[in-house]
This record gives structure tokens, sequence and C-alpha cells, in this order.
């Protein structure tokens, strides 16, 4: 009862948020079937179901769910291989199941674990994308699905080849509308908006749109000012009710002993999970209020969206960064906006498919320019430089991956290069050297770990010991050490055996006490305290 309050308490605010949600859903949910190769239908059941049902479980206050571009190649792949899409909708089920399992295994802790610079590089690189990929659509000439964020594209061009055919024929009529829409949305953000509740309400998205319908009506026959129809949305039209729900699709279970369902079913879990983590991080970091999404709540809500998704023939369904961040620049403040976004999708494709066929994607196109520009700012780029090259290079590597390969592999070379930089600090801050005197002809030396030492740490501690000259006295401090790493105490057993040759002399100093060449360093942390201290 108290989180109904709550949620009707800014109704106001998250009403004009769920028809901005819906209209940069709409166009996503056909595209994203398309780009998979399943039913166009399949792409609105996803997203019905990402807004009614897992809006409805997930934690997230913010968090917008559908059918997802990065699974989209996962999708196509599959349907090939299992020999159909009811034979696919089987994989969607058990990934939904699988997915359950991952959260009451409490795996959804993997989430916090990404860096913040991967992190902020994942919203920039999708915002830069989406604006690469709707300037097509915004001038009115792309064979390209909605959806497709892949930088080979579908229709045999990439990213930047589509931008640069599309001012050889640009569409007068789209381009009209795109400007003018783009126009209004923009004097509604940096204007209207602060004149009055009324502005506040009414969104500038859904004026553009209201408009673009209009001027899709008013020029339809002309011969050069008119849209095509392949640059207007393109919803399915049932006849009556029965054909309606004729355009659900229903698992053949039959398939479900076949090994390879079950190895895409996991596929589509695994994938479907991380990228719903990987949004859960963004959206809670772009969030004003900082709200904490529940990760394990999150991956439980998803399993359930997958299973009824796939029940009835939807598509996969992930936690999605665009439908998100619309959702936070428009002011949503509460699940309920997911979840009037879903009836939204639902309500309009049985009673007015026709009028959404009115909508030119143009029009569309500039509501996600702006999306896009709010998350690639290009001053979040000096930010990122200013703070150093060990956050810098792992954001520039995530977006230039998301820009030139795809969202997964953008991801994936940025934690890669994120976990180097880990490595090489690791590396560097194992241990203290210390130079300190030189008497009785030997070198006094004194190395001092790090609280915490691993086998990260090998390299450089190794490098150290092996660099020390012939007598000399040397003082290894483990009083700040809480973990010491089972291979550096083999480094150490190692290397006390070489000192003897050496005439090194060895003094070893914890909180045990002091010990002058200790005939075993293994035996030594074998037998010590099994407390954290116990060094």
């Amino acid at each position: 009862m108290t989180n109904l309050l709550y949620m009707f308490n800014y109704i106001k605010n998250d009403i004009p948020a769920s028809i901005v949600v819906f209209f940069v859903a709409l166009p996503l949910c056909l595209g994203i079937a398309l780009a998979s190769g399943a039913p166009l239908f399949s792409g609105l059941i996803a997203g019905i179901v990402g807004g009614i049902v897992v809006g409805s479980l997930s934690g997230s206050n913010i968090g917008v769910s559908g059918p997802a571009a990065g699974l989209a190649a996962i999708v196509l792949t599959a349907i090939g291989t299992l020999g159909g899409y009811q034979n696919f909708l089987v994989a969607v089920v058990l990934g939904g199941i699988i997915q359950i399992v991952f959260g009451v295994l409490k795996a959804g802790v993997i989430g916090y674990y990404f860096p913040s610079s991967v992190i902020k590089g994942m919203l920039t690189g999708i915002g830069i994308i989406i604006i690469l990929k709707q300037i097509p659509h915004f001038f009115g000439y792309d064979a390209d699905p909605e959806g497709d964020f892949a930088f080979l594209q579908l229709d045999g061009e990439n990213t930047f080849s589509e931008i640069f055919k599309t001012f050889k024929y640009i569409a007068p009529g789209s381009t009209i509308v795109g400007i003018l829409g783009l126009g209004i949305i923009l004097l509604w953000d940096k204007v209207l908006s602060k004149k009055g509740k009324f502005f506040q309400i009414i969104q500038g998205p859904l004026v553009a749109v209201a408009l673009g319908i209009i001027y899709f009506i008013i020029t339809e026959n002309h011969d050069v000012l008119s849209i095509s129809s392949n640059h207007l949305v393109s919803v399915p039209i049932p006849e009556d009710l029965t054909s309606f729900f004729g355009q659900f699709s229903f698992p053949n279970f039959a398939v479900i002993t076949n090994p390879d369902v079950w190895v895409v079913g996991f596929t589509v879990a695994l994938v479907a999970s991380l990228e719903t983590l990987l949004c859960v991080e963004a959206t809670d970091k772009i969030d004003p209020h900082k709200n904490v999404t529940p990760t394990n709540r999150e991956l439980l809500a998803q399993g359930t969206g997958n299973i009824i998704s796939g029940l009835i023939g939807g598509l996969p369904i992930t936690q999605v960064i665009v439908r998100s961040s619309a959702n936070i620049q428009s002011g949503g403040r509460t699940k309920l906006s997911a979840i009037i976004h879903g009836f939204l999708l639902l309500i309009s494709v049985i009673l007015i498919p026709r009028l959404l066929n009115m909508i030119p994607l143009s029009v569309l196109a500039a509501v996600l320019l702006i999306v896009g520009y709010k998350l690639a700012k290009p001053k979040l780029f000096k930010q990122m430089y200013d703070l150093g090259w060990k956050q810098s290079i792992p954001f520039t590597v995530t977006v230039l991956g998301i820009v030139f390969i795809d969202l997964l592999y953008g991801i994936g070379l940025g934690l890669l290069v994120g976990i180097i930089v880990i490595l090489l600090k690791s590396y560097q801050n194992s241990h203290f050297l210390h130079i300190e005197d030189k008497s009785n002809g030997k070198h006094q030396i004194k190395m001092t770990l790090a609280e915490e030492v691993t086998f990260f740490n090998k390299g450089a501690i190794l490098k150290e010991l092996d660099s020390l000259p012939r007598d000399t006295y040397l003082e290894i401090n483990l009083l700040k050490t809480r973990y010491l790493d089972n291979d550096i105490i083999e480094i150490l057993e190692d290397f006390g055996l070489k000192a003897k040759e050496r005439n090194i002399d060895i003094k070893l100093v914890s909180k045990r006490g002091v010990v002058e060449n200790p005939p075993s360093f293994i035996e030594f942390f074998r037998t010590r305290p099994k407390s954290a201290m116990g060094l």
C-alpha cells in the first residue's frame, strides 16, 4: 500500500514520461524484431511484457525493459539453427528459468564489479551510436531497421557509409518534419517547460509526433513533400480481435530434449542477464535521485518476463538503456512509468494501429537524437580525460568498441582494458621499497608489503627481489599486510634459498614478532593464526 501511494504521488511525472518512452520503444520493438528475423509482432509482445510484467516485479524505479538490440544477432542465428521461431521460443522460456536460478543464487552481485569508466563508456557509446544510427532515419533514407546498433548493418552498409549515402538521397518530407519535430522538442525542453505546468504535463515529443501525423495526412498525395511508407511506423494491423490473437506464437516443447535448445537458452540467459546488470548500473548512475536497484530481484523479474514472453511468442527481454534513459530524461520517478508505457503499447496496437502507422520515423528519430545527445555530452569526454589515463583509456576503448563493433564487444573490450589497468596498478602498488643506508659492508634495504598482496603482484615483487645486490640486509615488513597469497609465499620461499648463496640476510617483521633468516617461509605462514590480522 505504501509503495502504491508513493507511486501515485508522482503520477504527474510518470504519465508524461511513459508517453515519451512509448514513442521511443514503439519503433525499436518493431525494428529489433525485424533485425532478429522474427515476426514483427514478437517485438511488440516483448515490449508489452517488459513494461507491464517486468516493470511490476522489478525493484528499479526508472529502468524500462523490452527487446534488446544486443540479442538480435543471437536470435537471428538461433532461429535458423533450431529450425524455426516456435522452437526458439522454448529456448526463451528456458533462458527465463535460468535467469530466475541466477537470481536465487544471488548472481546479481556481478553487476557491481564493472568499473565506473566502462559504465560511463557504455552510456556514452550508446549515446553516440543512437545519434549516428538515427541520422539516416531523420533524413528519410535508410533500409536498415530501427534497433540494429551493430557497426556492420543488415542492409550491407556500415554505420558511416549509411550516413554518407543518406546525404545523396535526402527525402524532403521526412527531413522537414524531422527538423520541425526537433525544433519543437528543443523549444519545449529549453523554454516552454519553464513557463507553466501545462508544458510540463504535455511533453514536447508528444506534440512533435502529433505534428508529424498531421504533416503526413496533409502531404500524403504530394509528389515531393510526402513521406514514403517505408519511413513510417509499421505496426501489424489485425482485421478483428480473432486475427489479433492469431499473431501470438507458442513454443514447440517437443524440442526441449534437443541439446542445442538448452545451449541457446543458457546463452540467452547469460547475455540478457549481463545486459540487464550493466543497464541497472548505468541507469542508477544517471538517475538524479540516485535510487539503488536490487540486482538479484531484477534477475528474478527479468526471468519471469522472459518465461511469459517466450510462452506467448515474444522476443527475449532485458532492461534497456535507451528506454531507461529516455524515461529518466523525461522526468520519470517510479516504476509506474514503465508499466504505463507497456499498457500504452498494448492498447495502441489493438485500438489505433492505423494511426500509429502514420507516425514518420524522422519525428521519432528527433526524439532519439535528444536522448543520444544527453547520454554523450561533449563535456563528459573532458571530465574523463581530466581523471587520468587509468580512467580515460577504458572509457575510450568502450566507446570505440560500441561504435565500431557492437554493444557487447565494446563492453568486453573496455572491461578487458580495465582489468589490465587494475593489474598495472596492482603491480605498481604491491610494495614500497626503501634503500635506507649502508653499514658493515651490507646494503640496508626495507621492503614494506601492501595490505593485500595477491598473485597479481608476483611480477613486481619477484623483479625487486632478483635485483637485490649481494651482501644485502633485507627487512620484509608485513605489519600492514592482512592477506598474503600463497603464490607470494612460494616466491619468498624460493628467494630464501637463493639468499644464502648471495649472502643476503633476511629479517621478517610481522604482528607475530621478528624472525631472522627464517628457515622456511612456507612453514612460518602455514602455522600462522587464521585470523585476518594473523600475519
